[in-house]
């Protein structure tokens, strides 16, 4: 006898986790003789926090999924592991002194025994951790590849370095121009003859090299936090400050290693068009490629010097080449000195003293400060031969383009601002297009005043100056991404060592016998003070030997985390990231789960290291996923009080020494709104009375007023909160010492009503809702329907447990439905209905098409419909309940394994099939037609859907209701619509 009480639930829960991980249920290895599925999760980083009721959004999903796939024949793989490297455990070590290694491991053990109350199918013999030295040996080998590589542009596609010293010894680089087109070697030149390749000494062909490997070293601009202590990916600031903490972020030049990921730009972009990712995020990835055609154009440039270089423009504009009415270029680009004029070198310097102390960040973010200052110097037009006054401005980039550009102010919101704020006469060339006060970026206007292009319209003019500069050797067509090569050194700890070993300055790959190179034992974790990493302090592992070191960067989280997909296809392998045939079996990620705060780094990152994997001959498939989806957020309710602001006229007291007071929302609100009663005012002077008359402050000037018209808005704990009891004050105070002293005005009743808004979880908004809370009061079957029915997958919602009660009432019902009153088992072998059949093929289909399309929370309904069709129908029989066990089996699987056993299986529901659906049982053969008489209806019959309409008419006529309503006479009009009602008119 078992009800489905809640004591039974965490018993069966407990039982099938239990046996799931004896029996092995989850393992899985290669098997041709079916189809494979992978479906993955975007792994966690294992923070001290652990779970809120927001992370399983995502692993609820893919775990259905994955059962499903399962019950359809598939061989499903289903990993799980972590990306255990990263910031906030070294953080967190130089804070509370735990080591990383330590603290990393006691977050994943709580993690794993978190997603295993949760009943996910993962397949944990095949877990990876970053962290662990057995998995970074190959995130190191992997680099060590790419370091290996370069980008042929003439087979477009990654070959070993061995190919390109073959052509320096062979054909020199004429051919294959340097990546970055800024360098140039000791004697100024950027080709080099094979003899002079074959006379470079070991450093110098290194460092050339260096500037085609696609992992290379360089000094680059980085954007630096000082007080994390770490250079930071683009991605990585937010407004000029670290995503982790908020710490100011500088602009510094560092010897860097970086990921040569502009040279698969167009590969990149291309390789979006099969996949099937959400136009959003395809968007996303675009606009941070940023792929823009366009030309390059050399300006002749007049200056106090007899001879200077031109400068080159990159536009994507040429067709407004005659409204270029100044040029800016940026601070730090290299003419700026060689140009400036004598009378301008003051205000200049001064000029660059300021953008000095600007951050990209800030300088890409502003929009609403105009600076600049003219350099003395004058560009020509290469058309007309106008001069065009050279200037300076923050808001040109050095690492964008050519690091100037053509400003043409009638088309651009900023180029119109600058020249408005500094008086530069306007050249208007779209006509009543430009209205005088605001620029048109159109490339629609009919153009003049420019010469040869007048009278074309824009778009079609931007082909014809291209031609015309190609024609006289001043210009080229050229395309330009925004994209800059992905920087890889971290000045950390706590991430993988780089393996190579530094011989005169130059990084030489170590062997792959000598990997891994593991983390030395350490406790200082922090920065060595001179921009290097944590590493640096350790001074005899970086200088190992002699005449060799070690780097003392390490790599970022991106790097463990770029590949993790493919080493899950063969953890244990100790031979090689992966053998070729397991890699080969399961082949690309068919469906990748996870948020969408990933959607440029990580995303990158995996597709260029598996293009480069494939372009090297180690994978038959160059996009590692096949599918992405983005869940929504979760949000969560945040609860507020509310602190008064506190004020006296007498000089003898400091209201900064008085407590916090703190206000209830409803009376606060009332005073805000105008809308406060006289007992309101009443009671907050009587409060006023009361506080001074306990703090002594009693005279007639020292009195304590509450200022009524502004109040603090504070975050409190959500657990110290109930909606009927109100805030539990003496719960507050013992939660936080600033509490402890605080004075509360109440309510009139006695209860302080909080605020709340619906925000993004997070322990710093005191919102989290651990799932452990709801699986232990409502076990995890409930947990994983409830969270599935909150709404779409792909939409954020807010996290309430109002209608959990209803997911955890149908699952009692689906129980029911197997047992008696009594609780007893109790099932019929008898032959089903039309009507339940007819219930059980509605959910088989509705399920299998919502996962498949990953519409989950109309399922959930779907079975709360069978449910309740079943229960009325009193439906019992094993010919119903069986397959639609099997059904519900990806969703709940403990109660359905439970039932699954009950009902006399020995093996596994995960080995069932899935019921085949019977479009047939879904057929209406007859209809239960409403017999109006008169507009009213008076009686019911049934038909079948086929029956002549002349046959219906005698038999409802002949009928003892209607008879009785008609008292014999003959109707007027008889209206039958088949299928839908009868109508008698008499």
């Amino acid at each position: 006898m078992a009800d489905y009480s809640k004591d039974e639930i965490k018993r069966i829960e407990e039982k099938w986790r239990s046996e799931w991980e004896k029996r092995g249920v989850y393992k899985v290895g290669e098997d041709d003789s079916k189809p494979k599925y992978y479906v993955l999760d975007m792994f966690p980083y294992p923070s001290g926090a652990g779970l809120h009721v927001g992370h399983p959004l995502g692993y609820i999903a893919s775990d259905i999924v994955a059962r499903f796939k399962r019950l359809k024949g598939f061989n499903v793989l289903h990993p799980m592991g972590f990306d255990a490297f990263g910031l906030p455990a070294e953080q967190y070590a130089i804070e509370h002194g735990v080591h990383p290694a330590k603290s990393t491991q006691d977050n994943i053990r709580n993690y794993k025994k978190q997603l295993g109350k949760i009943g996910f199918c993962y397949d944990w013999s095949r877990e990876v951790q970053t962290c662990d030295p057995k998995y970074y040996r190959w995130t190191q080998w992997i680099f060590l590849q790419i370091f290996d590589s370069w980008y042929n542009r003439k087979s477009n596609k990654a070959e070993r370095i061995t190919t390109l010293t073959w052509i320096f010894e062979n054909e020199g680089n004429e051919e294959y121009p340097f990546p970055n087109s800024k360098y140039k070697l000791p004697n100024g030149e950027v080709t080099f003859i094979p003899a002079e390749w074959k006379a470079f000494n070991q450093k110098q062909r290194q460092e050339i090299l260096m500037q085609y490997r696609l992992a290379y070293l360089a000094y680059t601009d980085v954007n630096w936090c000082e007080a994390l202590g770490t250079v930071l990916a683009n991605d990585e600031v937010i407004n000029g400050v670290s995503y982790r903490g908020g710490f100011p972020v500088v602009k510094k030049q560092m010897r860097q290693w970086s990921l040569r990921i502009t040279e698969y730009a167009d590969r990149l972009l291309k390789g979006l068009e099969v996949i099937d990712f959400s136009d959003s995020m395809k968007e996303i990835q675009r606009n941070w490629i940023g792929k823009s055609v366009g030309a390059l154009i050399d300006f002749e440039l007049k200056t106090e010097k007899s001879s200077v270089k031109n400068l080159k423009v990159f536009t994507t504009r040429p067709d407004t080449i005659f409204g270029v009415d100044f040029m800016v270029v940026a601070p730090e680009h290299e003419i700026v000195k060689e140009i400036t004029s004598k009378d301008k070198k003051e205000e200049v310097e001064k000029y660059l003293k300021y953008v000095e102390s600007r951050s990209e960040i800030d300088r890409m973010a502003e929009v609403k400060k105009i600076t600049g200052c003219f350099t003395g110097a004058y560009a020509i037009n290469p058309f007309n031969k106008r001069k065009i006054e050279v200037w300076i401005s923050e808001y040109v980039l050095a690492g964008y383009g050519t690091g100037a550009i053509m400003a043409v102010p009638c088309g651009d919101e900023r180029d119109h601002k600058f020249a408005k704020h500094f008086n530069i006469p306007i050249t208007n060339i779209i006509g009543s297009q430009y209205n005088g006060t605001e620029p048109n970026p159109t490339k629609e206007a009919i153009l003049e005043n420019s010469d040869f292009l007048n009278g074309m319209v824009m778009h079609k003019a931007i082909d014809v100056v291209i031609r015309k500069l190609e024609e006289k050797k001043i210009g080229k067509k050229q395309v330009n991404y925004k994209m800059r090569d992905a920087g890889w050194s971290r000045q950390r700890y706590w991430g993988e060592p780089f393996p190579v070993v530094f011989r005169n300055d130059m990084p030489y790959p170590m062997n792959d016998n000598e990997l891994p190179l593991t983390l030395p034992d350490s406790n200082n974790f922090k920065s060595s003070g001179t921009g290097e990493g944590p590493l640096a302090n350790l001074k005899e592992w970086i200088n190992f030997s002699e005449n060799a070191k070690r780097d003392s960067n390490t790599m970022p989280t991106h790097a463990g985390a770029a590949w993790y997909f493919l080493r899950y296809m063969d953890p244990h392998n100790d031979k090689e990231f992966a053998s070729k045939k397991a890699l080969d079996y399961w082949n690309q990620v068919d469906v990748y789960i996870g948020g969408s705060e990933h959607a440029v780094a990580h995303l990158l990152y995996s597709r260029l290291w598996v293009k480069i994997l494939h372009d090297l001959g180690y994978l038959n498939f160059d996009e590692p996923f096949k599918k992405l989806i983005n869940q929504g957020m979760i949000t969560g309710e945040s609860k507020f009080v509310y602190r008064c602001f506190l004020s006296t006229v007498d000089t003898n007291f400091d209201v900064l020494n008085f407590p916090s007071v703190f206000i209830s929302r409803n009376l606060m609100q009332r005073l805000l709104d105008g809308s406060a009663t006289n007992g309101d005012h009443l009671y907050i002077e009587q409060f006023e009375i009361e506080l001074s008359n306990r703090l002594r402050a009693t005279n007639e000037h020292g009195f304590i007023r509450i200022i009524k018209s502004d109040f603090q808005e504070m975050r409190v704990d959500i657990h110290l909160y109930d909606e009927s009891k109100g805030l539990n004050i003496e719960d507050l105070k013992k939660w936080k010492a600033y509490f402890a002293d605080a004075e509360f005005i109440c309510e009139a009743d006695g209860k302080y009503v909080c605020g709340s808004a619906n925000e993004k979880i997070s322990k710093s908004y005191f919102n989290v809702v651990n799932p452990d809370e709801v699986v232990d009061k409502y076990g995890a079957d409930t947990l994983r329907m409830y969270e599935m029915f909150l709404g779409p997958l792909e939409q954020s919602k807010p996290w309430s447990t109002s209608g959990i009660d209803g997911v955890y009432k149908f699952l009692r019902r689906f129980w029911n439905l197997f047992h008696d009153s009594l609780g007893n088992l109790n099932i019929s072998d008898a032959e089903p209905t039309k009507e339940e059949l007819k219930a059980l093929h509605k959910v088989i289909r509705k399920v299998e098409h919502d996962i498949e399309h990953f519409s989950f929370n109309t399922s959930v309904s779907e079975f709360m419909i069978c449910a309740n069709d079943l229960t009325s129908l009193k439906c019992n029989k094993r010919a119903i309940l069986e397959p639609l066990t099997i059904v519900l089996a990806s969703y709940a699987p403990h109660i359905t394994e439970e039932l699954w056993e009950k009902l006399g299986h020995t093996d596994s529901i995960l080995n069932a099939k899935y019921p085949v659906f019977n479009e047939g049982y879904l057929k209406e053969n007859d209809f239960e037609y409403p017999i109006s008489i008169n507009g009213k209806v008076r009686a019911k019959m049934n038909f079948a859907l086929d029956m002549p309409i002349s046959d219906m008419e005698k038999i409802v006529m002949a009928s003892e209701a209607v008879q009785k309503w008609t008292e014999g006479k003959a109707p007027k009009k008889v209206i039958i619509v088949p299928g839908r009602i009868v109508n008698i008119v008499l």
